[in-house]
């Protein structure tokens, strides 16, 4: 069963860049047609898909955020990334890395979360 995990710093400052990292066990990244997505919760908010990598390394972004989103992967780690740049309050969240059959759901598989808040 797959399982993801999501990791990095709970704390970034205002201006800086959050970035966070998903470690996949039991599945692979490039498995076909699996698409590894980033999806964050405010509190008190909804979902908001952020963006996701293909099994085939292709990315695709919400347009609210492209300007300043970056997904990658590094496969000998099976693992995919998250880069926010120039991150405000309004980026304080609980983030999620998921897996699903496509880059618009559904998602099948989520790590538990990781709170991120952004504060100086």
């Amino acid at each position: 069963q797959v399982q993801l995990q999501e990791s990095g710093p709970g704390l970034v400052k205002p201006s800086q860049t959050l970035s966070l990292t998903c470690t996949v066990s039991g599945g692979s990244i490039t498995t076909s047609y699996y698409y590894w997505s980033w999806i964050r919760q405010p509190l008190g908010k909804e979902m908001e898909w952020m963006g996701a990598i293909g099994y085939d390394g292709r990315t695709y972004y919400s347009p609210s955020l492209k300007s300043h989103t970056s997904i990658s992967r590094d496969t000998s780690k099976n693992q995919f990334s998250l880069q926010l740049s120039s991150v405000t309050p309004e980026d304080t969240a609980v983030y999620y890395c998921t897996r699903g059959g496509g880059y618009s759901g559904p998602y099948n598989n989520w790590g538990q979360g990781t709170q991120v808040t952004v504060s100086s």
